[in-house]
């Protein structure tokens, strides 16, 4: 299983005992090593798989991880190692342990839309005017801090701070007393049970004694505290990441967690994987340039595997829709030329950049998809069934039930609604139970007998669909149709073949699941597609527009890059990491394989106005693309490459690299041919 590896890799698939850090560069092989020492350790060391723990961020590639290692391994293999997502290992964690926590392991998982929608409740009754989304970042924040509401509460100064933590009293208290768990709470709730449980804390870490975490510069704060859990008995923890490609730190991954890794895990072991297979040595020599700006990096440098390309080429246009004319121009002749249309794709920093792509696109009669539109699950339809699923599975789940109670619709307005859940209220019960414990008699007197005789009919249903999940699959959904009617009642709605084929794709997913696994729960599906993540959903055979971010992990013969100008790639402004616009530069640049455009314009239509006279981006010099370009200064304490700088013996110099030394930066500075190491304290910004 080693002939295929260069030396590095060798190296790394072969290190056993220890903390290892492979820093991978991109398009490096890092899926390849990290699947390959699994497979050594299992198939060469006779590691147990069930001692072995590798955690990733989408089911997409943790998919594909378990398929390349039982591969490389062979058939002979009887029990198969845990490689799955941070959260879908929460969960598994949970459902066995959650009862340390005087939980029920019957939760169910709410999505993102289902705690906005939550969220919107609880403000609406706390009559609190804040947006959803704020909220849920919030709660996200505080969840991930392992703060409580009552810490929140106490803390909080600011208005809005104070009525986040108002909101966030009741949203813990209405889950919990739905029983249900949102996503920060798969790992939050993990990390609480193992730090209070030491004798599980053992147990856990003795059991997993090989642990790999991929993709680990995207990891936050909670998930490294949970990962020095995990391996606290034995230490064995192999990370695989690139500093250079961390990208999400306004989600809260924390790139500390890579750059400080040996630092955290006494004799780590440092492995540097630089030999890419995927880009030309012109791609590679623009992205390596551009990211040297960068202080805050471990370094490294890659090197090109398939040699020399085409040059990089500079797309100039005068506005956004000549850009796109020129860009759609370019990619016809490719098609024409037999290119796949998987091969190509257009790349954005901001999103609102893709309006005049798909404006001009169309006008050229240029078929693409956008990457990153509305997911297959947060279609209304899709949510609509869902929500069915949940209340079927846990009939206590009120703001599912609310989602559904009028849908298909049923007569009942909202005014009828509020006073059923200020009856459920002032009985200190769920819809569900009220409905079901109360005579009509008694409904009626909160709500029309009319609304009473609607609900307990909808109460009955769902009381019979409970029981059609004993049989078949086939069978539950053949019934739930006849009981519920969504496809038909969506077919008379606006766009109802599409809604309908929807539901048709969501069923026959059901039935596929089910086929795969024959003892299949409603429980275990709706946790499962809970988990479903952004990337699992690309589809194939189009031309690909999408932003940087998007395009993570991807690869295509034929890049575009639009937006190459000052404001828009690099963003500027408050809140703006230059770190992290760069490291996205180094992202977009490193996902093309032979040729790749950087396109730029003059003026551009952004946020209701034409911005005029726009300067080209920083990166085209910073990435050497462009002669004697200005290179600009960012608002900053520290220095970068290409710095200069005062020092009061030595005098002018220029900043030729940055090495972090301690709470300090080592800065290699050329002062007219004389190099000198000097910490950064003692030099000045020129």
């Amino acid at each position: 299983m080693l002939n295929e590896l260069n030396d590095a890799q060798i190296e790394a698939v072969t290190h056993i005992d220890g903390p290892l850090l492979i820093l991978a560069g991109a398009g490096s092989g890092k899926t390849k090593t990290i699947t390959t020492r699994l497979a050594y350790l299992l198939g060469e060391v006779g590691i147990d798989p069930l001692n072995t723990l590798t955690l990733t961020f989408t089911n997409k590639a943790s998919a594909e991880m378990r398929e390349r290692a039982i591969k490389l391994i062979g058939n002979n293999i009887t029990k198969f190692p845990l490689l799955c997502t941070f959260h879908k290992f929460g969960l598994l964690f949970l459902k066995f342990h959650i009862e340390r926590l005087g939980r029920a392991n019957s939760f169910v998982i709410i999505d993102s839309d289902d705690k906005k929608r939550l969220i919107k409740a609880i403000s609406k009754d706390l009559k609190i005017d804040l947006a959803p989304s704020f909220i849920a970042s919030e709660i996200s924040k505080y969840k991930n801090n392992l703060l409580e509401p009552d810490d929140v509460v106490e803390k909080a100064e600011l208005p809005e701070y104070k009525q986040a933590a108002q909101i966030y009293v009741e949203y813990q208290k209405n889950i919990k007393e739905n029983n249900l768990v949102d996503f920060d709470d798969l790992i939050t709730l993990t990390y609480k049970i193992l730090q209070e449980n030491r004798d599980l804390r053992i147990e856990t870490s003795k059991r997993y004694q090989y642990i790999m975490v991929d993709e680990y510069q995207d990891t936050n704060e909670l998930q490294f505290q949970l990962l020095q859990l995990l391996c606290s008995e034995h230490n064995n923890l192999c990370v695989v990441g690139d500093d250079d490609q961390s990208i999400y730190g306004w989600r809260g991954a924390n790139i500390r967690n890579i750059l400080e890794f040996h630092q955290n895990f006494e004799d780590t072991k440092i492995i540097k994987l630089e030999t890419n297979y995927r880009s030309t040595n012109q791609i590679l020599e623009a992205a390596n340039s551009l990211i040297e700006h960068n202080r805050n990096r471990l370094g490294k440098k890659l090197v090109s595997f398939k040699g020399d390309g085409k040059e990089i080429e500079l797309l100039h246009s005068i506005d956004e829709a000549h850009e796109a004319k020129n860009i759609a121009g370019q990619i016809k002749k490719l098609l024409k030329d037999g290119v796949d249309p998987d091969e190509i794709a257009v790349l954005y920093r901001i999103n609102a950049l893709s309006r005049s792509l798909e404006e001009g696109f169309t006008k050229e009669g240029l078929r693409f998809k956008l990457i990153g539109g509305t997911r297959f699950y947060d279609r209304a339809e899709i949510k609509d069934i869902i929500s069915y699923f949940r209340v079927i599975a846990n009939p206590t789940d009120d703001f599912s039930l609310l989602r559904i109670i009028n849908k298909p619709r049923r007569g009942l307005g909202k005014t009828s609604i509020q006073k059923l859940q200020n009856l459920a209220k002032k009985q200190n019960n769920s819809l569900y139970m009220t409905i079901l414990e109360n005579s009509v008699d008694t409904l009626q007197k909160a709500i029309s007998k009319k609304a009473a005789l609607t609900l307990k009919d909808l109460i009955k249903t769902i009381d019979e669909l409970q029981d059609e999940t004993q049989s078949s699959w086939d069978n539950f959904i053949t019934i739930f149709e006849q009981k519920v009617g969504l496809k038909n009642y969506y077919y008379k709605n606006q766009d109802g073949s599409d809604r309908v084929m929807n539901i048709d794709e969501f069923y026959g997913y059901l039935r596929d699941s089910s086929k795969k696994n024959p003892h299949l729960t409603l429980d275990e599906f709706l946790n499962e597609i809970s988990l479903q993540s952004e990337q699992d959903q690309v589809e194939d055979n189009a031309v690909n527009i999408m932003s940087i971010h998007a395009s993570k992990g991807l690869e295509f013969e034929h890049l575009f890059i639009i937006g190459l100008e000052e404001e828009f790639f690099p963003l500027l402004g408050d809140g703006c990491n230059m770190e992290e616009e760069r490291r996205l530069g180094y992202v977009a640049f490193t996902r093309a394989k032979s040729h790749l455009t950087l396109c730029y314009t003059d003026s551009r239509f952004y946020k209701g106005y034409r911005k005029q006279g726009l300067e080209k981006s920083r990166f085209l010099g910073e990435a050497g693309l462009i002669k004697n370009a200005t290179f600009k200064i960012t608002k900053s304490s520290s220095f970068k490459k290409g710095d200069l700088v005062k020092h009061k013996i030595f005098g002018i110099g220029r900043v030729q690299a940055v090495t972090k030394s301690g709470k300090e930066y080592k800065l290699l500075i050329n002062f007219g041919g004389n190099k000198k190491e000097i910490l950064s304290s003692f030099v000045q910004a020129v």
